[in-house]
């Protein structure tokens, strides 16, 4: 792994933090390799705790997991873009909502195992975990939202 840095992004007004994550720079090899191993990781993760949901006392495992698995897959496309772009483009006016919604989610679906002990509310906040990052992930892909938008209208009409 090879980072370098420039002196003069340290001089810059916007932070030191801001100029170290902007100054360092991976190959593009290193940027792809853990992003498979992030995202790799992140399905893991999410299939090992719907597995443990069906053991007994298996609902906080697998809130756990799956929240895990669904943060390491978010965190994956980090190193395609780097962590200031990333968390840019997330709170853009048209995601926004998605990540929100997404980040809120994952929060509530640990609350709800952990510490509320409410089984089908945690169930009900992975779903929407799951649905919630479907939707934020469909906004980079252009005019996706709105084919499943027709998509389901059709459905349901």
């Amino acid at each position: 792994m090879r980072v370098t840095f420039s002196s003069k992004k340290f001089r810059s007004s916007s932070g030191a933090g801001t100029a170290v994550l902007d100054a360092s720079s991976l190959s593009f090899n290193t940027r792809l390799k853990w992003f498979a191993i992030c995202f790799v990781c992140g399905i893991f993760f999410s299939i090992l705790g719907t597995g443990l949901l069906w053991l007994p006392g298996g609902i906080k495992l697998f809130a756990v997991f799956y929240t895990l698995g669904n943060l390491a897959a978010l965190a994956s496309t980090c190193f395609l873009m780097g962590p200031v772009k990333q968390l840019k483009k997330m709170f853009e006016t048209t995601r926004l909502l998605a990540t929100i919604i997404m980040l809120l989610c994952f929060i509530f679906t640990l609350c709800a195992a952990l510490w509320w002990h409410k089984k089908g509310l945690a169930v009900l906040f992975c779903i929407l975990q799951f649905l919630s990052m479907t939707w934020y992930s469909l906004s980079y892909i252009p005019y996706a939202r709105d084919a499943v938008i027709k998509c389901c209208s059709s459905l349901l009409s």
